[in-house]
């Protein structure tokens, strides 16, 4: 626990830091981009500032999912990185139609580019993206929130290295085209990045079930666990990108309240170790439950049910 939280604090002052480090680096390569000119430069600067937006938003929501549960928010603040996520990614999408606007104007209008400009700036937006990636790699691999930040921090990482290279062959080719052409590359690269937190993120908010698990294996192995006659009205969901819910009926057979309670805490270290399942609500119904006299239904497999 002490170690959880010692990683949490951790995380905490490097987005902080991270969020006054990025916003910093947006004004630096706006004013830059129009200093030389460079399409390229403005978008990638736009997509800084989201990159400001979404280190903001994740601090916030990182705040708030450490928030204890209370009596109007019984379950916590867990949602609150999923909506930050989820918020990140439409605004990243919106961001990349209108550089595609603006590069398609661009392209048929090209205007000079200072390229050793672009060349210093994404050099030090590279440095600036790595150093942000490097402080965020161990929460990203389980926190979506987390994981949303990290993902704008590795599109600017790629973008400034396609800059860099932009600005190698404008000055060796002469190409304003480039400029344009890479604005586009930048646009399609922040898709790309925001498409799986969006994703991921709604299929949070509408209650879907949990990344990468099956339905039909959870119901196998509530079924096999010793004890267990059947099972209905399985439900899973997911409270964030790491924390998973439950509840389902399970028919057992008549048994007194000490051994029904072994029943259930199998059932409980069984989600916990296989499924990562730990707010569970199962209901026990005897053998004899009027509402299982017509059978029980079997998910993946409509219209049909096991007799009793």
């Amino acid at each position: 626990m002490h170690q959880h939280a010692h990683h949490g604090s951790g995380t905490g002052r490097i987005l902080k830091w991270s969020l006054v480090a990025t916003a910093v680096f947006v004004v630096v390569e706006f004013a830059a981009g129009l200093q030389a000119h460079s399409l390229a430069l403005l978008s990638d600067a736009g997509h800084n500032l989201t990159d400001t937006l979404a280190l903001l938003l994740a601090w916030f929501a990182f705040y708030f999912q450490a928030k204890p549960a209370n009596e109007v928010k019984t379950y916590g603040y867990h949602r609150a990185g999923i909506l930050a996520a989820f918020v990140n990614a439409l605004i990243l999408v919106v961001l990349s139609v209108y550089i595609f606007y603006e590069s398609y104007h661009r392209f048929l209008n090209p205007q000079p580019v200072n390229e050793t400009t672009m060349l210093a700036i994404a050099g030090l937006g590279l440095a600036l993206n790595v150093a942000i990636m490097w402080g965020l790699r161990r929460e990203q691999k389980s926190d979506l929130n987390i994981r949303s930040a990290f993902l704008h921090m590795l599109g600017d990482a790629l973008g400034s290295i396609g800059i860099i290279a932009g600005a190698v062959a404008i000055h060796y080719t002469g190409w304003e085209q480039i400029d344009p052409v890479l604005s586009v590359l930048i646009g399609m690269l922040i898709i790309w990045t925001a498409w799986d937190v969006v994703r991921e993120s709604l299929n949070i908010l509408l209650e879907g079930l949990p990344r990468g698990m099956c339905l039909g294996s959870v119901y196998s192995s509530i079924r096999d666990v010793e004890g267990v006659i059947d099972i209905h009205d399985l439900h899973i969901w997911s409270l964030s990108s790491s924390t998973h819910a439950l509840s389902c009926h399970v028919l057992v057979e008549d048994l007194p309240p000490s051994a029904s309670d072994t029943v259930l805490r199998r059932l409980n270290t069984m989600l916990s170790e296989r499924f990562h399942i730990d707010h569970t609500t199962i209901q026990f119904e005897q053998v004899n439950c009027p509402m299982c006299t017509n059978g029980c239904w079997i998910p993946g497999e409509p219209g049909r049910r096991d007799g009793v």
